[in-house]
């Protein structure tokens, strides 16, 4: 070939002057025909459904295949998150704007214009520290707030659901947005494998692959509890809330393309945006809303109240403001402040408390757990972690690694005694929690509706944003197996044909060539037909490059709100079912 003929050619890839031809699949094929069992070699009965008091009852400690999954996975990193290991934070502070003591006796809550410090750390979910910023992924958004009577931390996400409902799925979620063990890369085969495979993951794929998957900057983005928490008053009625934090500085997103761009020339885009913004005095503000729902409401509702793969919808449940969030000073010192945080929706304070919601109960233990063991069992010395809002802090622990608090001297260090030392509180006792029979129900017998609400979300999404979102996803799913797509095609169409239709032409496949009769995953045994439809279709497939985003601009399909803020208004908030 001439020089000239040479030049002429056009590179697809840059990577091509490498060599290496076409790309592996990104499937890992070894595959170990044996029964799962526990450390100690015994079987594992379920992996699916935790052990619960009733239906929907709490969980049960007697679960050793749960607790030991759990402990284990805390372990399988040093030092590093498991999740969550890039972030960036802020403190500021928090000011209660309006009266709810109808529902909770929290002192914070006590009065108009209480104001507590905060430390809030936002954060990239899967990826590992040196993970870009502008990637397609969740990004975490965790309040700690220091109260008078403790810390008070909300865990949550900038997604108002989650892929799954049960905590037997968590680890199984760590391992497919990692890195494959074989060739340490990320492997979208494994990931939309186990999304496909979760019905229930459908709404949180659908947020995520959506023109709000990628976030411009954390200043530019809604947060969320996710989860069902608890309120109860000081006559110990207690009503279930969401959390909602609505920026007030609206919703702003990269497109896939844009987002390239970002990545190469500033890896640390939100964190960069964060501290700048900070610095220059822009001080970012997010409104916290709650949405509640009574007890007697909740044994009415349509379906189970604590999924956390459900809204409340907003006609039903509307936002009721609770106060405001300004970060207004960044950290001295990264790691001491950032790195050293730690976060557990264990840490609750009297007048709010948590929910039967399965995936809630576990993070409680595992997230403290967890903790001990990253930083320590004496973590909470630590200044950030430290509950600088109590008068007089006075915990009951002694000794352990890193004890640096003078170990309380000689103070009497058991109770009961005859000096009146170390009295406790009752009267912050919670409401009493309805319990039934500890055995592991099938969560899909129970609740079965995984399709109703992502079909509403795509409805409220204008037509660019529906093809966006059809994109995004062919783009996602890259070599994923042919039996993958066809299954995602399946679920999608489920919720709304003109979903399914979409993705299947975002993906280059004929929607006549797709089998989309399913019955629903309603039990174990009709999700595990559905799961294994199409095994004839097990085999790698090409990267899709969507018909319709063959001729776009540089910056991609960009959907954004030529009025960022307009998008802060709940009421209005197409995303917000």
């Amino acid at each position: 070939m001439s020089k000239d003929s040479k030049k002429d050619k056009k590179m697809e890839n840059p990577m091509d002057k490498n060599g290496l031809g076409e790309d592996l699949p990104s499937r890992n094929d070894t595959v170990l025909k044996h029964k799962m069992r526990r450390a100690a070699g015994a079987p594992v009965d379920n992996n699916d459904d935790s052990m619960t008091a009733g239906k929907r009852g709490p969980l049960s400690i007697q679960d050793l295949w749960l607790f030991e999954k759990h402990a284990h996975f805390n372990r399988e990193l040093i030092p590093e998150r498991r999740m969550h290991a890039k972030g960036w934070g802020a403190f500021g502070k928090f000011t209660v704007t309006n009266d709810i003591t109808k529902y909770t006796c929290a002192k914070l809550f006590e009065k108009v214009g209480n104001t507590c410090e905060v430390f809030t750390r936002f954060s990239l979910v899967a990826g590992e520290s040196g993970y870009a910023d502008a990637d397609r992924d969740i990004r975490g958004f965790a309040v700690k707030f220091y109260t008078e009577d403790g810390n008070w931390d909300l865990v949550g996400n900038n997604t108002p659901v989650f892929f799954f409902r049960d905590p037997m799925k968590f680890i199984d979620l760590n391992h497919v947005v990692k890195r494959d063990p074989k060739t340490h890369r990320r492997n979208p085969t494994a990931n939309w494998d186990f999304w496909t495979s979760l019905p229930e993951s459908l709404l949180q794929v659908t947020i995520t692959m959506s023109d709000r998957g990628i976030p411009s900057s954390f200043r530019y983005m809604h947060g969320f509890g996710s989860h069902t928490y608890s309120m109860y008053n000081k006559d110990k009625e207690r009503v279930w809330v969401k959390y909602h934090w609505r920026s007030e500085q609206g919703i702003q997103n990269y497109t896939d393309q844009e987002s390239e761009v970002v990545n190469g020339k500033e890896p640390d885009s939100n964190g960069k945006d964060l501290f700048e913004a900070i610095e220059k005095k822009m001080y970012p503000k997010w409104k916290l809303y709650i949405q509640v729902m009574t007890e007697e409401q909740a044994e009415k509702h349509p379906v189970n109240p604590f999924d956390i793969t459900k809204m409340w919808l907003k006609e039903d449940y509307p936002l009721i403001e609770v106060g405001e969030m300004e970060l207004n000073r960044n950290p001295e010192n990264y790691f001491q402040d950032v790195e050293q945080a730690a976060f557990s929706p264990g840490n609750i304070i009297p007048g709010l408390g948590l929910s039967p919601d399965r995936l809630l109960q576990a993070r409680t233990f595992f997230y403290m757990d967890a903790q001990n063991y990253r930083l320590g069992i004496n973590h909470n010395q630590i200044p950030v972690n430290s509950p600088k809002g109590v008068k007089h802090p006075h915990d009951f622990h002694r000794d352990g690694q890193m004890r640096v608090d003078g170990n309380k001297g000689a103070e009497i260090h058991y109770e009961p005694n005859s000096f009146g030392a170390w009295e406790d509180s009752p009267e912050t006792e919670l409401p009493t929690d309805k319990g039934g029979d500890v055995k592991r129900y099938d969560y899909r017998e129970d609740d079965h509706d995984y399709f109703t609400q992502p079909g509403m979300l795509f409805n409220n999404m204008t037509d660019e944003q529906k093809l966006v979102l059809c994109e995004n996803t062919a783009r996602a799913m890259k070599d994923a197996t042919l039996q993958i797509k066809h299954r995602h095609i399946r679920n999608t169409y489920k919720a709304d044909p003109e979903y399914g239709k979409g993705v299947a032409k975002a993906l280059g496949i004929n929607i006549k060539d797709v089998d989309l009769e399913m019955e629903g995953s309603v039990s174990r045994e009709s999700y595990e037909r559905d799961r294994m439809k199409d095994k004839d279709k097990d085999v790698p497939t090409k990267p899709s490059m969507p018909e319709s985003a063959k001729d776009l601009p540089p910056e991609g399909r960009d959907t954004n709100a030529s009025d960022p803020k307009k998008l802060s208004d709940w009421k209005t908030d197409p995303q917000l079912l």
